[in-house]
């Protein structure tokens, strides 16, 4: 029997020492189930004397920790992805902290969700950005198992989406599937919208004023949603890498 805590210590572990300090977290984590004997997740930051992340940040990690162990053992994937969004929400180290173990308890089910999430079903962009993580933490393993997509499925009802409208936000985060060297390079030129003979400077122009146009910067001055902004940061990763083998394969610096 998997004790409830132990993921918590594993997480701990990740974020103080890296992958191999979560066996001691584990141990710790061991020891916390059985000391605290908790039984909500709102009660696990109070006993520990934790303010949790503002806004939607504890029903987040709530989510995402029911989702990583929804199709089995928790994997070094879901810790990562776990890290991850605490990174993009820019949590300081007292936030991660509670959002690592809320994320922990997330993993139990013991609470019910569908009051919380019925209260958000019409503040669009809140909806938007915690369906979109979900569908991160799901897809981190490489592959969203049947279970996994059911729960996202109820998530989305819950939050007044049809199934249709989750799924879709469910493709658009899917990972991209690495390009073959076969095809990368073509990809590269549709994406940058250039002839295999552009000459350099067509191909810097096209690169410079797709960048421009994409930039998370100049989005965020602009006042863009975080859900673009993080649509945005990806584009730009592909403009820079498709770049990068454009220029490679033409030779120029």
């Amino acid at each position: 029997m998997v004790r409830p805590f132990a993921p918590l210590g594993a997480l701990a572990g990740l974020l103080v020492s890296g992958l191999p300090g979560g066996v001691v977290g584990v141990l710790l984590g061991l020891a916390l189930d059985r000391r605290l004997k908790l039984r909500s997740w709102r009660q696990l930051v109070e006993r520990l004397g934790l303010r949790p992340a503002e806004g939607d940040h504890e029903l987040l990690f709530h989510l995402l920790g029911r989702l990583a162990r929804r199709e089995g053992p928790v994997q070094e994937a879901h810790l990562r992805q776990a890290c991850r969004e605490m990174g993009a929400l820019g949590l300081d180290a007292r936030a991660r902290q509670a959002a690592s173990r809320i994320f922990a308890h997330g993993m139990l089910g013991i609470d019910g969700l569908r009051r919380s999430l019925q209260r958000l079903s019409g503040q669009a962009e809140r909806v938007e950005h915690l369906l979109r993580a979900c569908w991160r933490m799901a897809w981190a393993d490489g592959r969203v198992g049947p279970a996994e997509r059911e729960l996202l499925l109820l998530w989305g009802r819950w939050l007044g989406r049809s199934n249709a409208q989750v799924e879709a936000l469910g493709h658009d985060c899917a990972p991209l599937p690495a390009p073959s060297e076969a095809d990368g390079y073509p990809r590269a030129l549709r994406l940058l919208g250039i002839r295999p003979d552009s000459d350099p400077a067509a191909i810097k122009h096209a690169y410079r004023r797709l960048l421009s146009r994409h930039h998370p910067d100049k989005l965020g001055r602009a006042g863009a949603s975080p859900a673009r902004l993080r649509a945005a940061t990806a584009r730009t990763r592909e403009l820079h890498e498709a770049y990068r083998l454009v220029r490679d394969r033409h030779g120029f610096r």
